[in-house]
């Protein structure tokens, strides 16, 4: 044997076979199953011959897969290249330290970072409360009356807020002003924002607040970039005597030191919890934060934790008003964020809870007290401080600011360039009287006679450097939950009671269709947590940040490999921000040929919801089209339509294979029917894990695609974000696709405005995705999407005697999810789709997808990397839950008193003195005898939706309930 093919050979034992759950064996029994004789053979069968992929994947270097150590010891090589200096380039970005039981017990653990987003509650009451936790402590530093549950960052959340004053307010106007020291890159994606809806962005200086008019409303930054600290409520309240509204973005360690927006006007508080014990990243994953005033709670746009109860009236946690925006309004819609930022969320709220407010005031206080002593210290060497206030940061005039950065870049230190004459200077929670002697170096260098200030008497001397009118008065973190877990025995005993509530990928399979659950592996996750990549700040300068752009370039030219496309933009920090970007992407280019005119934007109705709202968002009008009696586009009224609105026609949005889990015969059809319309294919790539290898939308007729890098490349949901969602497209659009101007990042001067606030998104977790594909290769990868349609197909063919498969293809084959159809079931006995999701939790499984694309059915997506044992043990789930429903349907169960309508069933429930159902404990507790072995208990009975929104709670419980 061949070095080279030994190595191969070690590396498919190495990986491949470990992500990849079905062994050879496993394998060839599900495909007996089938009746087809190898897994090509199945893929020939079900996939168009027109698109069906003949070759291996072009990957180049990375083309052989890679043992889990030598790709490991390639990206940190790579890591390596970039430099770590002391940043305190501040701009919304600062150090933190992450609590060492929050980054061992969350941010490593793979019962918080694999979860999904909560939308079964009584499997997710831990995370439930760690987001509702992050509710209240954004509700109480920003003084607001209420919260959501986290945004994708605060350049996004600042957007949102400006559309929602647009919506909720008595204004006409469609001017909004930002004020000249918001920061940069927010005011770049408000502006993105913007534009498509008609919005005139305009800016102003913060004095000239109270002379604005004609306006809907302001977006003000508290304190501003520079570090200033303005008392803004007189200001304040004249814009809005004139019906203007106020968008704050508010720094929230800032906040427990200052009075909060709340306290003096503010509308909607917008911001970042990065600070928060969330490393830099190079920009993300962070969790935003958007609170507001409660009356608008029903317009507020993302996610929403609220309080209910359960079956027994006990308390319970859920997803509240779940029927806002794209649930519901589609093409109505103003918001497409259906992505959130849960783990950071989490990982935030958590900082909060082991600090308590006591904590995080002191950690206020000391970066507060510390820039002040720089503040004098600087003063005693000559330098003039343009901002009298300030928190943390300060703005230092210079003869020369290029001269001071290369002298601090020489010292190992980051300042922010304002101007040729300015630079700043951010302090954070990490900066120690060390750091401060080496700033004093660092502007002492070339100051003649610079003589040493003696810290403790400059440290004596520090006073407030804000008004003494905007010193925070007012309680917040009282709760608690903020009070209790200071010490880390604790803090640990809470994170793991949390933990055990939830069910994640580290106990069960989650069969989720459209959302691809699978492996995240450990390899794929370490670097994440490296120091070359987590302590890297956005706007490090390019000398300092060659290793991550040259990860970023060569996971670009990866995932051009795999779709077919000429270029990628990883900037989309979440696949909803992905179809926004590739819409205005397709927009540009419309625009840039004279025809801007063109706005219809055709989607079939089985479509993702984003999708509708999407278009709506980048300005066009969305027609819907049929779709025929199999699931499938109907190819006729698509035709008719696109005819009908030729002149106009913009592009179509397309998944492909389709929502329901089909590959479609006529795709290259549908392809050529828009083009030759003078459209443009739009591909939601949310089932690209039953492409890769396979097909490429990039090759078969797309235009543009979006990835979900959750989802097939393996970056872990986080219990509903972290997410990434590139846009892939063909050479005619590279040129367009997203710049960040305000940081000097231009892919082309015909890009279009930044979408995401940093330049590169959520670019620390992007190592998942770059060691995935390298340790798979092309033939792994292949592999994969080929085991997944057959674990699809199998579970498919296994449960089609019990249930029905509502749609299909040739031989009765589905692409990579298959939807079982539970609607004659309910009419003859009144079990839905949800008593059997809810039945599945007392069998220890995450429900899959339901009601979507179709109400009343369930959604299955098995993935590769689930093994034939996982696999069975799921089908004989369902199987017995179907001879349950046979019960009803016979008589032998009560239509109402059953062990599907009382699921799931608690342990307090079942140990209770009385029990007076009409079923057994044993029939509740352990349907199948393998669940006296390993059993999974809900910490909940059934939650209760109409009484959450009826008596809507999105924090935690008054302080009366304690007394």
């Amino acid at each position: 044997m061949t070095r080279t093919s030994l190595t191969q050979l070690e590396a498919r034992d190495a990986f491949i076979a470990r992500h990849i759950g079905p062994d050879a064996a496993e394998q060839a029994a599900m495909l007996s199953t089938l009746g087809y004789a190898s897994r090509a053979a199945l893929i020939d069968a079900l996939v168009p011959a027109n698109i069906r992929n003949q070759g291996a994947l072009p990957l180049g270097q990375y083309s052989q897969p890679m043992p889990e150590q030598e790709a490991l010891a390639k990206l940190k090589a790579i890591a390596s290249q970039n430099k770590v200096l002391k940043s305190l380039i501040g701009q919304g970005y600062y150090n933190t330290h992450t609590p060492g039981v929050i980054l061992r017990n969350i941010f490593e653990n793979p019962a918080w970072y694999t979860a999904y987003t909560p939308y079964q509650p009584e499997i997710s009451q831990g995370r439930l409360e760690a987001i509702l936790n992050f509710q209240q402590v954004i509700t109480d530093l920003t003084g607001m009356g209420i919260s959501n549950a986290s945004m994708l960052d605060e350049g996004t959340a600042a957007a949102e807020a400006m559309t929602l004053i647009q919506r909720v307010g008595k204004s006409k106007s469609q001017v909004f002003y930002v004020a000249d020291d918001v920061l940069p890159q927010t005011r770049e994606v408000v502006q993105t924002r913007a534009e498509p809806l008609g919005i005139e962005v305009r800016t102003f200086a913060p004095a000239e607040l109270a002379e604005l008019h004609d306006c809907f409303g302001v977006l003000l930054q508290y304190p501003g970039v520079n570090g200033v600290v303005r008392d803004y409520k007189g200001g304040v309240a004249a814009v809005k005597a004139k019906g203007a509204m106020v968008v704050v973005a508010a720094d929230l360690l800032a906040l427990t030191m200052l009075t909060p927006p709340g306290e003096w006007g503010a509308d909607v508080v917008v911001g970042n919890s990065q600070r928060f014990g969330v490393p830099l990243g190079f920009g993300g994953p962070h969790a935003g934060y958007l609170s507001t005033r409660d009356e608008f709670k029903r317009s507020m746009s993302g996610r929403l934790v609220g309080v209910t109860i359960d079956a027994q009236g006990n308390k319970a946690y859920r997803l509240a008003l779940q029927t806002r925006e794209q649930h519901i309004r589609r093409e109505k819609a103003t918001s497409n964020i259906c992505t959130a930022q849960v783990l950071l969320a989490v990982i935030a709220s958590m900082y909060a809870v082991y600090h308590g407010p006591a904590g995080l005031k002191q950690i206020a206080q000391r970066v507060h007290r510390y820039t002040g002593i720089l503040a004098a210290n600087l003063a005693a060497l000559g330098y003039e401080i343009s901002n009298a206030s300030y928190f943390d940061t300060l703005t230092v005039k210079t003869d020369n600011a290029e001269a001071l950065l290369a002298t601090a870049v020489a010292h190992g230190v980051n300042l922010r360039k304002v101007d040729a004459h300015h630079v700043g200077v951010s302090l954070d929670e990490t900066t120690s009287r060390d750091d401060l002697e080496l700033l004093w170096t660092i502007f002492a260098h070339g100051v003649k006679g610079a003589a040493k200030a003696d810290f403790d008497l400059v440290e004596a001397g520090v006073q407030l450097a804000f008004p003494a009118a905007l010193e925070r008065s007012s309680a917040y973190l009282s709760h608690p939950v903020f009070n209790r877990y200071h010490s880390e025995t604790e803090m640990l005993r809470y994170l793991r009671s949390l933990a055990d509530k939830d069910l994640a990928l580290d106990r069960t399979m989650i069969p989720l269709g459209s959302c691809t659950m699978k492996l995240n592996a450990t390899s794929e996750m370490i670097p994440v947590t490296w120091p070359e990549f987590s302590n890297i700040h956005p706007f490090a300068p390019d000398a300092q940040t060659v290793g991550y752009r040259e990860m970023i370039v060569q996971l670009e030219d990866m995932l051009c490999a795999l779709t077919g496309y000429a270029a990628v933009s990883l900037q989309p920090n979440a696949g909803s921000q992905g179809e926004y970007a590739g819409l205005l992407v397709i927009k540009a280019y419309h625009e840039s040929r004279g025809e801007g005119h063109r706005n219809i934007c055709l989607i079939p109705s089985s479509a993702h919801g984003t999708n509708p709202a999407s278009a709506n968002m980048v300005g066009m009008q969305v027609v819907v089209t049929a779709c025929d009696a199999r699931g499938n586009v109907d190819l006729a009224d698509l035709k008719a339509k696109a005819e009908l609105h030729s002149k106009n026609l913009a592009c179509v949005m397309v998944t492909y294979p389709s929502t329901h889990g089909v590959f479609e015969e006529g795709i290259q059809e549908l392809c050529a029917i828009i083009h030759g319309h003078g459209g443009q294919v739009y591909i939601d790539g949310a089932n690209m894990n039953a492409l890769v290898g396979v097909a490429a939308p990039g090759s078969f007729g797309g235009d543009v695609s979006h990835l979900n890098l959750h989802k097939t490349f393996c970056i872990p949901h986080g219990g509903g974000g972290p997410g990434v969602g590139p846009i892939g497209v063909g050479a005619h659009l590279a040129k367009f696709l997203p710049n960040q101007r305000s940081s000097g990042y231009q892919r082309d001067v015909a890009g279009i405005g930044a979408v995401s606030a940093a330049p590169y998104g959520s670019a620390s977790i992007l190592p998942i995705s770059w060691m995935y594909i390298a340790m798979m290769g092309a033939e792994g990868l292949t592999a994969a999407t080929e085991t997944a349609i057959l674990a699809a197909n199998y579970i498919a063919r296994r449960l089609s005697p019990h249930y029905p498969v509502l749609y299909s293809g040739h031989d009765g084959l589905v692409a990579h999810e298959c939807i079982l159809d539970l609607r004659p079931l309910t009419d003859a006995t009144g079990i839905s789709n949800e008593d059997v999701a809810k039945r599945l939790m007392d069998f220890g499984f995450h429900a899959p997808t339901m009601s979507f694309p179709v109400p009343g059915t369930l959604m299955i997506e098995p993935t590769e990397s689930e093994s034939k044992a996982e696999i069975d043990r799921f089908i004989d789930a369902m199987v017995a839950i179907r001879m349950e429903i046979a019960k009803v349907e016979n008589g032998e169960f009560d239509r109402e008193d059953n062990p599907l309508k009382h699921a799931p069933h608690t342990a307090e429930v079942l140990t209770a003195d009385k029990w007076e159902r009409k079923y057994s404990r044993e029939v509740a507790a352990f349907p199948l005898p393998s669940l006296r072995k390993q059993k999974y208990w809900p910490s909940v009975g059934r939650a209760d939706n109409v009484y959450g929104d009826r008596n809507l709670m999105c924090g935690c419980a008054p302080m009366s309930d304690y007394e």
